[in-house]
């Protein structure tokens, strides 16, 4: 089976420079925040492989807001010194893998090395505009990109050009966070069902049309329509009339209506409109076509149960077949299979089965949740309990005007010490910020310098601990931090303060098994504040970077 092997992405929209992305030949599940590049990647890919862009040719879509918005700028500011910088492109490169594709051989791709593949450039044309272009700067402040001088190349790896019908796979962009409609008819459904017909079925379901056409044209009370319209104008001597549209070759794909059970295509939810747009795309049969299916976020507008049909369809109808995915639902990620998932960060991204054996075993075995949520937000503080997690969450409260770090995007994650790693093997691979709050247990040099060794010289990871080995976890931390103010202390915690009168006496009373989480919740629900160990109040400050 022919499928794309990686994609490649210079300055379009949200990605600058360069952003490659190896791809699975079979299911592909790209996880990230918003704005991360997910939709940006099934849409450039879309683009290449069909030249169609929000459902029109790119020609008619073309202008300065598909360019990074900080390629542009530096462009623009450059204009303004004695050495200005060209006018910026954008280049899309998709690399094949398969059988039977020497027409799209050779080393005409940026990397100049012998290859399969189809490149979409949108760039200056210098051939053409040099001179015009010159005059602009002259003459003009320049204040966006000269996108009327720009062209559009669209070529194979091996210098030829290509067209829709040339490329050898075909893909179909299944967005359900938005329809499309043209005239009436939605241009995703369209392209799905026309990809399904045979050449024959096309011809008879065009020339059915036409014969529409001359039923409706037939009608008496479309003849009196028209013969009314003639009589009452005289803008012309040529015969006006009304009339169905034939002009374009294959229009009955803008003008007739799909209908499920009576009710037109358009009418039905949302989350129907997908489940059925996926389906007829899974059905796809054309030897001759490789299908590619490019799915937004199929969690929107499905409840749970037609989630978990959408899931089963694609496991099910998925041979042969490659398909990308992004999501946010740890639900979807887990059903299709964390071997597919695709972790993407701030233009890095990492496929999870590239982890360590034993990380990558460690989170098939979890729910997927944490797994997700250490790429929803932009930082991350790992803690090893409850208590830690409450303690964390009030002192980011105290310094942030009453605010959960949740409220500012940075989540608090309660995993067991052990894990810790775990996470930060993917953290330190896509540079997700990542701080980790964790207990000496008696001995810094080995449960801390030296079991994170690999990760204290990490730009974007904290490892926070006290080096007071005498005070081994969190509880005696807090007594000691508040020893100058244990009566309030007390008071939180509802202990008598004549019998708690000492730090170690409240250190042992909040270790106890039975009161570690109760202390930690008093202290959180509190009017009253307290004073928090150094190596907190180090990850709140790095919180608030």
């Amino acid at each position: 089976m022919n499928h794309i092997e990686k994609i490649k992405i210079v300055n379009y929209k949200c990605f600058k420079g360069t952003f490659i992305l190896p791809i699975n030949d079979g299911v592909n599940i790209i996880v990230g925040n918003n704005e991360s590049g997910k939709t940006t990647i099934l849409e450039a890919i879309h683009l290449a492989l069909s030249g169609i862009l929000n459902g029109k040719y790119l020609k008619n879509e073309l202008s300065q807001y598909i360019f990074n918005k900080e390629i542009e700028n530096e462009y623009i500011e450059s204009l303004k010194t004695t050495n200005p910088i060209p006018p910026p492109h954008i280049l899309i490169e998709i690399y094949f893998s398969g059988d039977q594709l020497p027409l799209f051989e050779g080393d005409g791709n940026s990397e100049r090395k012998k290859a399969s593949g189809i490149s979409l450039k949108i760039e200056f044309d210098l051939d053409d505009y040099q001179e015009d272009y010159e005059e602009l700067l002259k003459t003009e402040d320049v204040k966006t990109i000269p996108i009327e001088f720009y062209k559009i190349t669209w070529m194979s790896f091996a210098r030829d050009i290509v067209s829709i019908k040339s490329i050898p796979i075909k893909s179909v962009l299944i967005d359900s966070t938005s329809t499309r409609f043209q005239n009436g008819s939605d241009v995703y459904i369209s392209k799905i069902i026309r990809d399904n017909l045979s050449i024959k079925e096309i011809v008879d379901l065009s020339q059915a049309y036409r014969k529409l056409k001359e039923l409706f044209m037939d009608d008496k009370s479309i003849k009196s329509l028209n013969e009314k319209i003639t009589n009452a104008t005289d803008i012309s001597s040529k015969l006006i009339e009304i009339s169905v549209d034939l002009s374009v070759k294959n229009s009955w794909e803008t003008s007739l209506m799909t209908y499920f059970d009576n009710i037109p295509f358009h009418q039905i939810g949302m989350g129907e409109q997908c489940l059925v747009k996926t389906n007829l795309a899974l059905a796809h049969r054309k030897t001759k076509e490789s299908n590619l299916i490019l799915i937004e976020e199929p969690e929107n507008h499905l409840s749970h149960t037609k989630l978990n049909q959408f899931i089963n369809s694609i496991r099910n109808k998925c041979e042969g077949k490659q398909i990308i995915i992004t999501t946010h639902s740890n639900f979807v990620a887990n059903k299709l299979g964390l071997e597919h998932l695709i972790l993407l960060n701030n233009q890095n991204q990492m496929p999870l089965k590239s982890l360590s054996k034993e990380t990558y075993e460690y989170f098939e075995k979890l729910p997927g949740y944490e797994t997700l949520r250490i790429l929803l937000c932009k930082k991350v503080v790992l803690v090893e309990g409850p208590s830690d997690e409450l303690i964390i969450q009030r002192a980011y409260m105290d310094r942030n005007d009453g605010k959960l770090p949740i409220e500012n995007e940075i989540d608090v994650i309660s995993v067991r010490g052990l894990s810790f790693k775990r996470f930060l093997e993917i953290a330190k691979i896509i540079k997700k910020p990542m701080a980790v709050v964790t207990d000496n247990d008696g001995d810094y040099n080995k449960n801390i310098k030296e079991k994170y060794s690999d990760y204290f010289c990490v730009d974007t990871i904290l490892i926070s601990a006290s080096n007071n080995i005498n005070l081994k976890t969190l509880e005696p931390q807090i007594a000691n931090a508040n020893n100058k103010n244990l009566k309030t202390l007390c008071e939180i915690l509802e202990l008598n303060v004549n019998s708690y009168n000492e730090e170690n006496l409240i250190s042992e009373y909040m270790q106890k098994k039975e009161n570690k989480t109760d202390c930690a919740l008093k202290i959180f629900n509190s009017e009253n504040t307290i004073c928090y160990p150094d190596y907190i109040n180090n990850v709140i400050e790095w919180c608030n970077e």
